[in-house]
């Protein structure tokens, strides 16, 4: 015989449950969003490891300045 009434601590409980679930959801998509728009920043985005970058060091130019 399967139960079929509910009670008021069932509907309380599935409040809060509803609440908690929400909040996840939101959390997780508001990881993602950052996420995506980090990725979206492509080359940019380099580690910081205190090691000199030569994709991100200017060109050192030979010569002088005023091109003779």
């Amino acid at each position: 015989m399967p139960i079929t009434q509910t009670h008021e601590l069932h509907t309380r409980r599935f409040g809060r449950n509803l609440g908690v679930a929400l909040s996840l959801v939101a959390f997780a998509a508001i990881v993602f969003g950052m996420t995506i728009a980090k990725i979206r920043e492509g080359a940019s985005m380099e580690a910081f490891d205190h090691q000199p970058r030569v994709s991100i060091t200017p060109p050192v130019s030979s010569g002088s300045e005023d091109g003779q």
